[in-house]
């Protein structure tokens, strides 16, 4: 499972013209599932996203996760995440995990990430456009095969 997380001061998703998530401070996570992924995948990212000290305390240094200063979470499905283009120009998609497999992962990690803080999201399998005042810049990518925790 992959992640690319932004800090924000806000971040909004449209369909169709139309506003379906939208967050004030915290975290937009575009979250990509791939082949081979579990719920161990998925909770480790999701601890990681929670817990990632980001946010700045009163000395200005980044201690404070995004539970800590009650922000939220906006996140939007992006299998993009697992483009392969080490051949070519077109990216090749096979490393992502089947859309109806990973709709239910993805509708998981957000359950499971409610249980925590508010989260916003997108629209699995829709066209969106992601508006986001990046706060930072911060930006991380994530992978949970990349752990060594």
């Amino acid at each position: 499972m992959r992640a690319v997380v932004q800090r924000v001061e806000e971040a909004r998703v449209e369909v169709g013209g139309k506003t379906v998530g939208t967050i004030a401070r915290g975290l937009l996570v575009y979250l990509g599932i791939g082949k081979g992924d579990t719920a161990s995948d998925r909770a480790f990212l999701l601890r990681k996203i929670l817990g990632l000290r980001v946010f700045s305390n009163e000395e200005g240094k980044m201690t404070r996760s995004v539970v800590d200063v009650g922000g939220s979470l906006l996140v939007v499905s992006q299998f993009t995440l697992y483009g392969d283009v080490r051949r070519g120009l077109r990216p090749s998609f096979d490393g992502a995990m089947d859309p109806t497999a990973a709709e239910q992962m993805y509708a998981d990690f957000v359950e499971e990430a409610r249980k925590t803080v508010p989260v916003e999201t997108g629209q699995f399998r829709a066209h969106m456009l992601v508006t986001s005042v990046n706060d930072g810049p911060v930006t991380l990518i994530m992978d949970s095969r990349n752990h060594g925790d």
